[in-house]
């Protein structure tokens, strides 16, 4: 099952609706953005980030045109070092590609041990926006039925301010 067949089955098994958006592969959010032009929705950026030491790891929703403060980051989990995890990385935790990435991973660690982090100022629009574990599709989900797919997947999450 391709993996984006696997973010549909899981959202139709939680009565989850959406909207999905068809377009040739995207490597940047602003490359996304462009052929989802006009439509309602939060533009987000999902950053995999790990510790020096390869121990913990954490994935962080925020606004696609809204800049990292690693800083300021840092500080909020307590980390002395972050860094964006490599492909080999991405691959051996969330089962994809730089590029795919979004809360839609969260489905393949089986070991639970992702902290998911959302920018508190994204959280007061309606409906967001991610791949569906592939950068060919951007789905439309609400932002009531993104809490109830982190929570119902077995997550918690941390609304930060960035």
């Amino acid at each position: 099952m391709e993996q984006y067949e696997l973010v549909y089955e899981t959202l139709k098994n939680m009565n989850i609706t959406y909207d999905i958006v068809e377009h040739p592969p995207v490597f940047t959010t602003e490359e996304a953005d462009s052929y989802i032009e006009g439509m309602e929705g939060v533009r987000t950026k999902s950053l995999f980030l790990n510790n020096k030491k390869k121990t913990a790891y954490y994935l962080l929703i925020m606004d696609d045109s809204k800049q990292l403060d690693m800083n300021r980051f840092k500080e909020i989990v307590g980390e002395k070092q972050l860094s964006f995890s490599s492909s080999e990385r991405l691959m051996e935790k969330v089962s994809l590609q730089p590029g795919a990435v979004s809360i839609f991973g969260l489905i393949n660690n089986k070991e639970k041990d992702i902290k998911v982090f959302l920018d508190k100022e994204i959280l007061s629009e309606r409906l967001m926006s991610f791949h569906p574990n592939d950068n060919t599709k951007t789905i439309f989900i609400s932002t009531e039925d993104m809490y109830k797919f982190i929570k119902d997947i077995g997550y918690e999450y941390n609304v930060v301010e960035i």
